[in-house]
């Protein structure tokens, strides 16, 4: 509260001491929609108007607000801000409540991220054998296309090596994804271990700053998925857009 504003509650309270002149039951709304009551100028009111009411609860009076709009509205920024650090104060205790239950030793914190990342490597095997399959059923297919060399391929080719193309590039991008899920894992379990070492150290629950978001461990700004290798091309692949005098 500012020099003006603690001037005019102590000029408002002391005026309460002296009962004919301020006798009564104050009443006001705050800003964020609260009745309040006293049976004197109530302090949380000063930007808005109060009203003074005899015993049988009709208004006697009315009191203006208190403050400039100017400094209405700073006093009511206050207030937000403080109402906003306060919440997340809270959810800093929280959170690390939350932590230490979770993992109240490094040997816990570390299965758990080594669980994490076994799920994503057993995605990522099973991605890298089926590229292997691919591979193997591609070469078959640049074999048969080799007897078609300067020709264009047959339908029935054709569509297998492109399909065959597509699928290995599904299983590329699946690879790509999966790998940076893998970092985006140890990120955050590095995030979550920084603020255990120190929780476990001794530091008080709510003492390290904001609880962390999921920001944190997100891919650094401009990164991307590798992108699918260059296609190998089939023998006669070339030959395939322009059909040849057989086909025609």
């Amino acid at each position: 509260m500012n020099v003006v504003a603690r001037r005019l509650v102590g000029a408002l309270l002391a005026c309460a001491l002296a009962p004919s002149a301020w006798a009564g039951i104050y009443s006001c709304t705050t800003a964020d929609g609260r009745r309040l009551t006293s049976d004197r100028p109530i302090a949380e009111c000063l930007a808005q108007e109060q009203k003074i009411h005899r015993s049988d609860g009709s208004v006697r009076e009315r009191l203006p607000p208190s403050l400039s709009p100017e400094q209405a509205a700073a006093l009511e920024l206050k207030r937000r801000e403080e109402a906003v650090a306060r919440a997340a104060q809270a959810d800093a205790m929280r959170y690390d409540r939350n932590l230490l239950a979770r993992y109240p030793n490094k040997t816990v914190h570390d299965k758990a991220r080594q669980a994490a990342l076994d799920d994503q490597s057993k995605a990522q095997a099973l991605s890298e054998r089926r590229l292997a399959d691919l591979a193997k059923e591609r070469k078959g297919l640049d074999e048969e296309a080799e007897f078609y060399k300067g020709k264009a391929l047959p339908p029935k080719l054709r569509r297998l090596v492109d399909a065959n193309d597509a699928a290995r590039d599904a299983q590329l991008v699946a690879i790509a994804n999966q790998t940076e899920e893998k970092a985006r894992v140890n990120r955050r379990y590095d995030v979550e271990l920084a603020r255990l070492k120190k929780l476990w150290g001794g530091a008080p629950v709510g003492s390290l700053g904001p609880a962390p978001s999921a920001s944190e461990w997100e891919a650094p700004a401009g990164a991307t998925g590798a992108k699918p290798a260059a296609k190998p091309e089939a023998a006669g692949a070339s030959a395939a857009a322009t059909p040849g005098p057989a086909s025609r």
